[in-house]
């Protein structure tokens, strides 16, 4: 099995990217082109590493690649500097939506933080909606290209700062007008779920769903603070919850695991864990486990019956789209169709969707698989 310079690869007949798929864990401030960051920039008088797309391109992939999840956010300090005024939100926005329709996504939430995007003047809600607008925009434009996608905001907050339940109330205050769910951020090791309590009394309260970054630069009290502070219904990562499982013996193909009461409980209750491969490799999510794509616990977990999703994280930091992710996973794993469509099905099912609405993407799963 071969991956193009695209990224694409075919798998019994059928092109990965003409796959229908579903996005959960896709960071805007993570999405940008290289040559869109260039020419915001140029406008905005913010300096750039590079003054070449493919270039700059690079230069982001390079700093990415660190092995720590602090050095890897550094990174972001130029994508949000080029993102502080309403054209350049609603455009980003705008060509988020394009560039996933081109991946093939029919269903994606966005992660952002709305406020990383103050500098320039505008207010929350402000900043909201114009990413709403360019949100809009973008499923107009793969509407009269023939693709169908549909695309919700997950409203975050940063970790380390002090305006958690703010944005909550942000979040909610948007739930009819395109927020779907509420997310943190940021630095997560330090900077536990718990801190944050308020604001996912409050999110509970008005029965807003959340997902949390946890268990990926820090680790199981990471993910149980998640759980039980934060009320997640998802696992931003959550990668290292493979800590909480031990291998007692192995004999050929048989594998006797013994679970930790974390473990046991995501796995029973089919929380659904956001899996980044390739940003899990290059922020050292998975040290303990090895640096290569063979040494990622997906397959693992997959194995012993988490409800595994396959994410980009960010596709400019990693170079990467959601069809490059399921190659590259297909080519480690000896993936086959059933297994992609699995995956797209269980993040189908993790959805902030109402139920019908899950039940409408699982059956476009099941009919572009059958294609």
């Amino acid at each position: 099995m071969s991956i193009d310079q695209h990224g694409d690869t075919v798998i019994e007949g059928l092109s990965v990217r003409g796959l229908p798929k579903i996005s959960l864990h896709d960071h805007l401030d993570g999405a940008l082109r290289p040559a869109t960051i260039l020419e915001l920039a140029d406008a905005a008088g913010v300096d750039v590493p590079e003054d070449d797309a493919d270039a700059l391109g690079d230069w982001f992939a390079e700093k990415s690649d660190s092995g720590s999840l602090v050095e890897y956010l550094k990174t972001f300090d130029l994508t949000t500097a080029v993102m502080q005024t309403r054209e350049g939100l609603t455009r980003v926005a705008r060509e988020f939506v394009e560039d996933l329709a081109a991946d093939g996504v029919i269903y994606g939430e966005v992660r952002w933080a709305p406020e990383q995007h103050l500098a320039g003047g505008l207010s929350l809600e402000e900043v909201v909606d114009a990413v709403q607008e360019g949100i809009e925009e973008g499923e107009d434009l793969a509407d009269s290209r023939g693709h169908d996608i549909r695309v919700g905001q997950l409203i975050t907050a940063m970790r380390h700062t002090d305006r958690s339940l703010e944005i909550a109330k942000l979040a909610v205050d948007w739930r009819e007008r395109g927020a779907v769910g509420f997310d943190i951020a940021g630095p997560e090791d330090g900077f536990p779920p718990s801190k944050h309590r308020a604001a996912f009394d409050y999110l509970a309260a008005q029965f807003f769903p959340v997902t949390v970054h946890a268990g990926e630069a820090a680790g199981l009290d990471s993910i149980r603070s998640a759980l039980i502070d934060g009320r997640a219904l998802r696992l931003g990562h959550g990668v290292r919850l493979a800590e909480d499982l031990e291998v007692i013996s192995r004999e050929g193909e048989e594998v006797l695991v013994q679970f930790g009461d974390l473990a046991r409980w995501v796995r029973d209750r089919e929380i659904p864990l956001e899996l980044s491969p390739s940003s899990n490799l290059q922020t050292g999510a998975i040290e303990r486990w090895g640096t290569t794509m063979e040494d990622h616990p997906f397959d693992f977990l997959y194995q012993l019956g988490f409800a595994v999703t396959v994410n980009v994280d960010n596709r400019t930091m990693s170079r990467t789209s959601l069809t490059r992710e399921l190659a590259l996973l297909a080519a480690t794993f000896d993936y086959g169709l059933d297994d992609l469509e699995a995956f797209q099905l269980n993040a189908a099912a993790g959805a902030f969707l109402a139920v019908e609405e899950r039940e409408e993407l699982i059956e476009l799963i099941a009919e572009g698989f059958e294609a």
